[in-house]
């Protein structure tokens, strides 16, 4: 891979360790929109941040062709606020409670009655949750994250969808997070590792081949 970001040493490094291979991509598509819900996408919320272009490169994506949409959010009961241990690591979570505004889909992005709402506890789109049990359903062999944050749920959810058997592309203007660094570095490690990160043109081409 030659990515830059870390130096040509860095690059060599991962180059000779046999990482950045490209993915196959699939003929069977799905997208998973991780978490762009108001918690993550305001900066009102103790978790929030101003995700706007984000939302705006998102619905581009969603809009580009007839692939099957996942939405996940993360929401928590009274009784999960106290006994979920994630949330002793980060309290500001404890926002996204059930029936709040916090944990609904942003209302920018574009829905339809036929998209697939999932909510999960845990940082991983998959863990706890019948998300692989639906994409085999749907008989989707490659997936295209999207969401928030990079550095948080979109790289747990990357993780283990190609853990799970699917290709993984992620858009890079499709995924935000708080601050730059962190951002940045988890783009880097999943293209070395997990998927490929490519551009929001490219995604879109290939939802447009892949059903044409």
């Amino acid at each position: 891979m030659a990515d830059g970001m870390y130096g040509q040493e860095t690059d060599d490094t991962y180059s000779t360790a046999g990482f950045g291979n490209p993915v196959r991509r699939g003929e069977r598509p799905a997208l998973i929109i991780v978490d762009l819900t108001n918690g993550f996408t305001d900066p009102a919320y103790p978790s929030g941040a101003d995700l706007s272009d984000v939302v705006k490169a998102t619905s581009t994506l969603i809009e580009s062709g007839p692939a099957p949409v996942i939405f996940t959010t993360i929401a928590y009961t009274p009784a999960e606020l106290d006994t979920v241990t994630w949330l002793h690591k980060a309290p500001g979570m404890r926002a996204m409670r059930e029936g709040t505004p916090a944990v609904e889909i942003d209302p920018r992005l574009p829905r339809s009655p036929g998209d697939i709402l999932i909510t999960k506890k845990g940082a991983s789109a998959f863990f706890g949750t019948t998300l692989a049990a639906t994409l085999t359903a749907l008989r989707c062999d490659t997936v295209l994250v999207c969401g928030a944050t990079t550095s948080g749920c979109v790289r747990a959810t990357a993780v283990d969808a190609v853990q799970s058997g699917f290709s993984v592309l992620v858009p890079r203007e499709c995924v935000g997070d708080r601050a730059t660094g962190p951002h940045d570095a988890n783009l880097f490690d999943i293209q070395a590792k997990y998927g490929d990160v490519i551009s929001l043109a490219d995604a879109c081409d290939y939802l447009a081949g892949a059903h044409a």
